[in-house]
């Protein structure tokens, strides 16, 4: 099965929530992920891309699957992390084209390393590779910029706290008062601009 090499063979590569995903399909360009804008089951690799990502973590140094969705979720800055119903399938398929090789490794985890056909599907899609590494580390940027701070993250808190603990009954005329309060709070986090 080896030597599978070119878009041919990247017709079958991403896991179920995966496919037909990629970059820019979310809001400001970038996908959603656990964490990240908020909200699960991101497609946060177009396709292919998933399986060069793992045959290139796999090419630094030998991997256990659990290693590869913890890598890939540090080259995200802790923002996304791909579910293992997509990473296993693709190192399976992996396996089956002779890109990788696996081994018993104990306690029921395999150990993948890179063939030599692998490293040559690589060497033939290094401008791809290159691509999404750089829009990996465009994504963590991304994440990282958009990230909530943990003061304002602590008022959040406070104020669902402060709905959950007020005294009285909601008649129509506090309802009024506090959803006037909550709309101009959102209006003025929308504008983002400091009273003095």
């Amino acid at each position: 099965m080896g030597g599978r090499g070119g878009r041919s063979a990247m017709q079958h590569d991403c896991g179920p929530r995966e496919r037909g995903g990629g970059f820019g399909r979310g809001p400001g360009g970038f996908g959603r992920g656990p964490g990240g804008f908020g909200g699960r089951g991101a497609r946060m690799f177009g396709h292919g891309d998933l399986r060069l990502v793992l045959l290139a973590l796999i090419a630094e140094k030998p991997r256990h699957g659990y290693d590869l969705i913890r890598a890939i979720e540090e080259k995200f800055g802790g923002a996304y992390a791909p579910s293992p119903g997509a990473v296993y399938p693709t190192l399976t398929l992996l396996v089956e084209q002779d890109h990788l090789q696996s081994e018993e490794a104990g306690g029921g985890k395999k150990l993948y390393t890179i063939t030599p056909e692998g490293l040559a599907f690589l060497a033939q899609n290094k401008a791809t590779v290159d691509g999404v590494m750089a829009r990996m580390d465009l994504a963590a940027q991304a994440f990282t910029n958009h990230s909530t701070p943990d003061s304002v993250h602590e008022a959040f808190h406070t104020l669902r706290h402060a709905l959950h603990m007020r005294q009285g009954p909601w008649t129509e005329e506090e309802a009024t008062r506090i959803r006037a309060i909550l709309e101009m709070a959102a209006r003025d986090i929308v504008g983002g601009k400091a009273r003095a």
